[in-house]
């Protein structure tokens, strides 16, 4: 059986940097979206959004800007 070895394979490094990149992308994303939901209407007021604006921003799914 034999070893294989990240020095063998060049690209590794970028693909587990771009693919940790959009898991903490993500994960921001879906926590940003939760606390949204917890906002008073003053600080949604404050923020320039409406409470059927926030609505609809929550229920997005993680994957979407």
């Amino acid at each position: 059986m034999s070893r294989i070895f990240i020095s063998d394979m060049p690209n590794i490094g970028w693909r587990w940097g771009y693919i940790r990149h959009r898991l903490v992308q993500w994960r921001r994303r879906a926590q940003a979206r939760h606390e949204l939901q917890g906002l008073s209407d003053s600080t949604l007021r404050d923020l320039g959004l409406t409470r059927c604006d926030a609505a609809h921003e929550s229920t997005k799914p993680f994957w979407m800007a």
